[in-house]
């Protein structure tokens, strides 16, 4: 069973949308909108509204060193931001 939800963003703006109940998750690159609601509700007992994703490139990067020039890109990934229903919330600070 592949895992589809990799990781909780933690950001400021991420943190100011949890207090509306919308959440945001760095997932699969292959998992759609229905795969990633229902793990969700599997692992956390909540109920989901809507999911919205987005797909983000990898950037170029270059670093400029004494010896040479130093190239190179960030990854790729798909995020996933997910409403919950009224009244439900995810603890994901209970595991740090």
């Amino acid at each position: 069973m592949k895992t589809i939800l990799k990781e909780a963003v933690i950001s400021e703006k991420a943190s100011k949308l949890q207090d509306k109940g919308i959440y945001t998750f760095i997932v699969d690159k292959n998992a759609n909108k229905v795969e990633i609601k229902n793990e969700i509700e599997r692992l956390y007992g909540v109920t989901v509204e809507s999911v919205n994703t987005a797909r983000y490139a990898g950037k170029p990067k270059v670093r400029y060193t004494k010896t040479n020039v130093m190239a190179g890109k960030t990854k790729a990934y798909k995020k996933a931001v997910v409403r919950l229903a009224e009244g439900d919330f995810i603890d994901i600070y209970g595991n740090v």
